[in-house]
């Protein structure tokens, strides 16, 4: 028996947009409306199960009812980029699921809809419409059902012409009267003014249509009947402009609906290019990677077995001539990771081990080779390899050569599939197994038998023996080979000193942050409790809810399907009306604080050595940027004074030592100010001048001393919202004013800062020609949408141009202090230890003696590091721990 789906693609990603919490892939493209719609799009083919499928797009604003009515949607923001950017995504998505995706000129996604409803109907097909647009309930029948999306995208309420009486009092086909009477402010059909639902559903309880109110309004009293009798055309045209359009000329234009499953491969390949691991993983997709066309050439595998005196030997000889290295560390952190085995890649030969061979005596010589500096090392992930044989064997992987993990995120930092297998593939050489597909995944995860666990470790290494040769030429052509050698491998060797030593941890602190965080949030839910006059769940939204809006009768800002939304801009915006909302904002903070840093920070701290051991991620952010793991020592909060006081607890490991910071000071504007050579922007620098004052006085056109706290809040957010390639949308979300006003202060900021315009307008253009944008230090960032003809992936390619190379260098700035800054430690002598970078900082902790030389050694390095046409400026401050130093 057939059963169609139909979904309402606009209103499920504008609904998703909303309700989803920001989300970007590593490309920077925003994601969170895919995300929400695909998750969608999941539960209703896992609960449905539907024969045919099929999702409706707007073709456009003009549409058959602007004709009359030019006002239609006229009210409506302009979309944000942040979401328009995504629609191709999700048709990329939707065609990777395998399912037809229609649009028309002249019509919105509703009416074709409503016309395929209305075929289902004359054929006695069930069909399920799945929309976050009640307009659609109109269409409920008894072959159709409306699917409403509530909560978001997560939850669906099912709708039949029972359910709608049920909810309504009216049939489905009376919703459209609804809409006449009381209107529509989404989309600007204007209805009666002054006629809300509750009214509107009593007039038609009492006279069934818009047609029958208006024709009995002398009927009616007072107020409302002045207006329905004023209103009486409006009513008409909303209940036309509500009316869903049935006879759409489809001509067979939507094809074949019929939805036969999705193909594992081409579903996988989509959510890489997004980085939806979570549902690969949901799915099982994670084997599902395409394979090299080329078949996979005969290795010869030689085991070194334990007591096999031989084949150890063999090995060893083979280690004297140039090879390849790969180490199987199993386990998200490597600090605790367990080794399986590992494999070096001879010319004649594979040489493969398994973990029990590793730990004993027969691999001393072995481990010999990995600690010898002057033996060079080619591999895949040598960081992560650095830190698990440390934390495993006590040794210190030495004599890192190449990394193609390393090179292959230079080459392509928006790649998904930084593994061995992916690697080879973009590579063209032959197809290495993935590890899902011989260890499993998850709870299925084993390792194989012997035989099996050394053809993988083998093949393995032979890839990244045929990749290196490889990628070297790719990095000379593309003129990264500096940026390698000088920079990021040079780097990879001293984030593992820095994991490896640590920062030491005062529990006993944590556990007093702790306890005053308790004291703090049961004072505020005494406070809450008190204005509130009642004890209630100040977690539930619900009861929340009905505290401040019915029993303090607060104005609802806004409205959610299961009653009134209290999320955080809500809040926000009422603080002005109640003492109450303060509190409950102080509240939040302090409750995320206790559950996310106290207690997590605890989980984190060795119980042998008191200290936590972060790892850095070199290779995710497509800017070059650095990431932490395990824990994530770069989300403390700092903004509230709470959190703040968790650096209190980073204490240096030995008595009497201090704790340094050296933070840059404005480094991305400084960056900006180089790059773009703007007057103004640089004079601000020259002549050290608070940017932000600077710029307020410019855009504002007044005297610094007329500058107020509002205009250089305003200059600030616009100053790093332009670095960040913000929008009007976001930059009214950041300061709470309109979209209008927005887009007019950045116009006045371009009018200022006439070089910056010029930069934004040239890097464009030279990402146009080019296909990729740089740093100053030559990183890469390619861009293949600044050519494409869909207006969102370019607006987004084109803004991606403007702030990678402001990002990238910044980040490359501070990595190359880090190099240059351990060479200075170690080729001074110094004690003295870098243990932490958080953004744009360096934390250090400082023998006493040596306090004054950090004190002029730090600024000194870091200001250095690379020479701009404004100087970078880095300050510097210390204490007896982390709180202390800022």
């Amino acid at each position: 028996m057939e059963k169609w789906i139909l979904i309402d693609g606009n209103s499920i990603a504008y609904r998703a947009f909303y309700a989803m919490p920001p989300l970007t892939n590593a490309a920077g493209l925003h994601t969170n409306a895919v995300f929400g719609f695909t998750t969608m799009l999941l539960k209703v083919l896992e609960e449905q199960k539907p024969t045919h499928a099929l999702v409706a797009f707007d073709a456009g604003k003009v549409t058959f009812r602007t004709e009359s009515f030019a006002d239609y949607k006229g009210t409506r923001d302009k979309t944000p980029s942040e979401l328009s950017e995504q629609f191709p995504l999700i048709k990329e998505v939707v065609q990777a699921f395998g399912i037809r995706q229609f649009e028309l000129p002249g019509y919105e996604a509703d009416d074709i809809i409503g016309t395929l409803t209305r075929m289902a109907d004359e054929q006695g097909v069930q069909a399920v419409v799945v929309s976050g647009d009640k307009d659609m309930l109109q269409l409920a029948s008894e072959q159709v059902s409306i699917a409403i999306t509530r909560k978001g995208v997560s939850e669906i309420e099912l709708y039949d012409p029972a359910a709608v009486r049920e909810r309504y009092g009216l049939e489905p086909s009376q919703i459209i009267d609804l809409k006449g009477l009381m209107g529509d402010t989404s989309d600007n059909i204007p209805g009666i003014p002054g006629v809300g639902e509750k009214t509107a559903l009593k007039l038609l309880h009492e006279y069934g249509t818009v047609e029958a109110v208006l024709e009995r309004s002398g009927e009616l009293k007072g107020k409302l009947k002045e207006r329905v009798e004023e209103h009486q055309e409006s009513a008409r045209l909303s209940k036309q402009l509500a009316t869903i359009f049935r006879e759409v000329p489809l001509a067979g234009e939507t094809g074949d609906f019929a939805y036969k499953g999705y193909e594992p491969s081409t579903l996988a390949a989509a959510f890489g290019k997004l980085e939806f691991k979570s549902l690969i993983e949901r799915l099982d997709l994670g084997a599902a990677a395409p394979a090299s066309a080329e078949p996979q050439k005969v290795l010869d595998v030689r085991p070194v077995e334990i007591g096999d005196s031989e084949a150890r030997q063999a090995l060893e000889q083979a280690l004297r001539a140039p090879g390849a290295f790969y180490l199987e560390a199993v386990g998200d952190n490597p600090h605790h990771a367990e080794l399986i085995g590992a494999a070096y890649a001879a010319e004649e030969a594979v040489y493969a081990m398994c973990g029990d061979w590793l730990a004993s005596p027969d691999a001393d010589g072995f481990k010999a080779w990995l600690a010898d500096a002057s033996a060079p090392k080619v591999g895949c992930d040598l960081h992560r390899a650095e830190l698990a044989l440390s934390a495993r064997l006590g040794v210190h992987l030495q004599g890192g050569a190449f990394d193609i993990v390393l090179a292959a995120y230079l080459l392509d930092p928006t790649a998904t599939d930084q593994s061995v297998s992916g690697i080879a593939a973009r590579l063209g050489l032959p197809s290495v197994p993935t590890d899902e597909s011989v260890y499993g995944k998850g709870a299925k995860f084993k390792v194989p038998d012997k035989e099996a666990l050394y053809a993988q470790l083998a093949v393995k290494a032979d890839a990244v023996r045929a990749a290196a040769p490889l990628q070297q030429a790719q990095l000379e052509e593309t003129g990264m080979h500096r940026l390698y050698y000088e920079l990021e491998q040079p780097l990879s060797g001293v984030l593992a000193d820095m994991e490896r030593q640590g920062i030491s941890v005062d529990a006993q602190t944590i556990r007093q942050l702790g306890s005053e965080l308790e004291t703090g949030i049961k004072a505020d839910m005494e406070a809450i409790y008190r204005h509130a006059g009642q004890e209630f769940n100040i977690n539930s939204p619900k009861q929340l809810g009905e505290i401040l809006f019915d029993k303090l009768g607060l104005p609802v800002m806004k409205k959610t399907k299961t009653g009134y939304s209290t999320d955080a801009d809500v809040l926000e915006k009422l603080e002005p009306y109640h003492e109450i909302i303060p509190l409950i904002l102080h509240f939040r903070q302090l409750h995320k604080l206790q559950s996310t840093y106290v207690e997590g920070l605890l989980k984190e701290v060795r119980p042998d050595s008191g200290k936590i051991h972060t790892y850095y991620r070199q290779t995710i952010a497509a800017t070059g940027r650095l990431s932490s793991q395990f824990p994530n020592l770069q989300n403390i909060p700092i903004r509230l004074e709470e959190g703040r006081k968790i650096r209190k607890a980073f204490v240096p490991s030995e008595p009497d030592w201090l704790i340094l910071a050296a933070d840059y000071s404005q480094i991305e504007l400084r960056v900006l100010a180089h790059i773009s050579g703007d007057e103004g922007l640089s004079e601000a620098f020259t002549q050290d001048l608070d940017v932000h004052t600077k710029t307020a006085m410019d855009v504002f056109g007044v005297a610094q001393a007329d500058v107020d706290a509002d205009m250089r809040r305003s200059a600030k957010a616009v100053n790093f919202g332009i670095v960040y390639g913000i929008s009007d949308f976001g930059l009214s979300q950041n300061l709470g004013i309109t979209r209008k006003e927005a887009a007019r202060f950045i116009d006045q900021y371009f009018e200022a800062f006439q070089g910056v315009r010029k930069y934004m307008d040239d890097i464009v253009q030279q990402a146009r020609r080019d296909g990729y944008v740089t740093t100053l230090l030559e990183r890469r960032r390619y861009l293949p949408e600044i050519k494409a003809s869909n207006f969102n992936l370019r607006s987004f390619a084109e803004r991606t141009a403007m702030n990678t190379p402001i990002q990238g260098t910044a980040a490359d700035i501070i990595k190359l202090a880090m190099v240059k800054m351990q060479e200075r430690l170690r080729a001074e002598g110094l004690r003295s230890r870098m243990l932490l970078q958080v953004h744009d900082e360096l934390v250090f902790e400082v023998h006493p003696e040596e306090l004054e030389t950090m004190k002029r050694l730090v600024p000194e390095v870091m200001e250095s590091a690379l020479e701009l046409s404004v100087p970078l400026r880095a300050d510097v401050s210390y204490g007896a721990n982390w709180y202390e130093a800022k």
